[in-house]
């Protein structure tokens, strides 16, 4: 079996209480975390892969907005 590795892209739509902008933006990157490996044995079988490790790379804000 080969090993790649595959860089993802999440996007979230976060809804935060915060001070101001700059803290809901600064807030929302920091406390989210990476996501994990959700494929169960019989998925690994079934489709001949094996996910070794989840290393989040991006997260970065591109817009805040208040909503009311």
């Amino acid at each position: 079996m080969k090993t790649f590795d595959v860089v993802l892209t999440k996007s979230y739509i976060i809804k935060i209480k915060a001070e101001n902008e700059e803290k809901a933006r600064r807030y929302s990157e920091l406390f989210t975390g990476d996501i994990k490996d959700i494929s169960t044995e019989k998925d690994r079988k079934l489709f001949l892969f094996e996910i070794e490790d989840i290393d989040c790379k991006v997260n970065e804000t591109f817009e805040v907005r208040e909503v009311a």
